[in-house]
C-alpha cells in the first residue's frame, strides 16, 4: 500500500509538472515572406538589379548588407535573431536540410492560410476567390473551449481573411481592411488606430490595408481587451513583392520584425500575458527565386518552401534548428491547440502537432 501511494504521488506530481504554462496564443501570418531572407538576409543579386528598387543602392546596402549571412539576417530582422533565436525556435533553413512546406498543391494565399489554421489541406480550396471556408479553424475551436469564450480576435491586412476564417459562420471578432473596432468604451489608442488607417493611400485598393495600421489596431485591442487567442495577418511583403519592389519588400520585413518585437515586449510587460504567452509566426507560402521572386504558385518553383518561428514558455530554446527534418503547415493548428492544453478536433482530419515546439 505504501509503495502504491508513492507511485500515485509521483505520477500526480509528474502530471502537474506537465501542465502547460502557455495560457495565450498569438499567431502571426507574414504573407509571402521567403525563407531565403529570413535565414540569409538581403539577396544582393536582387538588390543590385535596378528594376527591383528605386532606393539608392548605396543607401540600401548600408541598411541591410553585411559580409556574412549571420550578419545580414540580424540587420534585416533583429528581433527574430536576437530574441526568438535566443529564446525560441526557428525552422526552415533549407541549406541545413531543415524543411518547412505547405502541404497544399497550389502555393498561394487562401489555400496556404486555410491549411495553416484548419490543420487540413482541402484540395477544393483552389483559388483566392474561394467562398467561405467550409472547414473548422483552430480559433473558432478555441473560442468554444472553457475560458476562451469572447477571448478570441482576428486582425487582417487582406480582406479575404474573413472568408478564410468564415466569420459568417462563427462570428469571431475580425477587423478586416478599413473596418474599425466598434465596441463601446474604446481607449484613446484604439480610437487613434481606427482613425489613422483612413489617412494613407490605398496602395492595393480596398482589399489590402497597410500592415502598420493592422498592427496598431491589433496592439491597442490586445492591451485594452486581453484576448487569449489572437490571429494577426500581415500582407505588405507579398503586395510589395508582386510590385517588383525588392527594396520595399525588405523594408516591410524589417518593420514587421520590429512590430512583432514591440508587441512581444508590450505583452511581456503586461502581468496578464507575461511568461504565459506563445507567439507562432509563419508565412502562408514562399516565393520563387531569380526573376520569379515576384511571384508564387506552381509556376514559381520553390514557392511551397516556408518557415516557422515560435517563442513562448513551453517551447525549448533550441534556436535556429539545424536538424534535418520535414514540417508541414497542417501541423501548426494542432500545435497551437496543444500549447494551450487542448486537443483540436474537427469533422475533417487535423495534422499532428510538433512535439519539439510543445515541449512534449
Amino acid at each position: 500500500m505504501r509503495y502504491t501511494f508513492w507511485l500515485l504521488l509521483l505520477a500526480s506530481l509528474s502530471a502537474a509538472g506537465q501542465k502547460n504554462k502557455t495560457q495565450n496564443i498569438v499567431f502571426i501570418s507574414v504573407d509571402g515572406y521567403r525563407w531565403e531572407e529570413l535565414f540569409n538576409g538581403m539577396d544582393s543579386s536582387l538588390a543590385n538589379k535596378r528594376q527591383y528598387r528605386k532606393t539608392d543602392s548605396a543607401a540600401l546596402m548600408a541598411k541591410y548588407w553585411a559580409g556574412t549571412a549571420d550578419e545580414r539576417r540580424v540587420k534585416l530582422m533583429p528581433f527574430f535573431w536576437k530574441t526568438i533565436a535566443a529564446q525560441g525556435q526557428l525552422y526552415g533553413n533549407r541549406d541545413w536540410g531543415n524543411n518547412v512546406n505547405v502541404r497544399n498543391a497550389y502555393w498561394f494565399s487562401y489555400p496556404g492560410r486555410a491549411e495553416t489554421i484548419t490543420g487540413y489541406y482541402d484540395p477544393k480550396i483552389n483559388s483566392n476567390g474561394y467562398p467561405d471556408n467550409p472547414n473548422t479553424n483552430v480559433f473558432e475551436f478555441i473560442e468554444q473551449q472553457k475560458g476562451f469564450g469572447g477571448k478570441v480576435a482576428v486582425f487582417a491586412s487582406w480582406d479575404a481573411v474573413d472568408r478564410i476564417v468564415n466569420r459568417n459562420r462563427n462570428h469571431l471578432p475580425l477587423i478586416n481592411p478599413y473596418e474599425k473596432v466598434q465596441d463601446g468604451g474604446l481607449t484613446e489608442a484604439q480610437e487613434l488606430a481606427n482613425e489613422l488607417q483612413d489617412y494613407m493611400p490605398k496602395y492595393y485598393g480596398d482589399e489590402e490595408r497597410w500592415d502598420m495600421h493592422t498592427y496598431a489596431i491589433a496592439k491597442s485591442y490586445i492591451l485594452a481587451r486581453h484576448p487569449r487567442a489572437v490571429y494577426i495577418d500581415f500582407g505588405d511583403p507579398d503586395v510589395l513583392a508582386h510590385s517588383g519592389r525588392y527594396d520595399f519588400y525588405l523594408d516591410a520585413a524589417h518593420y514587421i520584425d520590429q512590430m512583432i518585437g514591440s508587441l512581444w515586449n508590450a505583452m511581456q510587460r503586461d502581468p496578464f500575458y507575461r511568461n504565459r504567452t506563445t507567439f507562432v509566426i509563419c508565412p502562408d507560402h514562399g516565393r520563387g527565386s531569380g526573376k520569379d521572386w515576384v511571384s508564387h504558385g506552381t509556376s514559381a518553383a520553390g514557392s511551397n518552401n516556408t518557415w516557422l518561428a515560435v517563442i513562448g514558455p513551453d517551447t525549448p530554446a533550441t534556436g535556429a534548428v539545424k536538424t534535418k527534418m520535414q514540417l508541414y503547415h497542417d501541423q501548426f493548428a494542432q500545435t497551437m491547440a496543444n500549447l494551450l492544453g487542448l486537443d483540436f478536433k474537427a469533422a475533417h482530419p487535423v495534422g499532428l502537432s510538433i512535439p519539439a515546439v510543445t515541449g512534449r
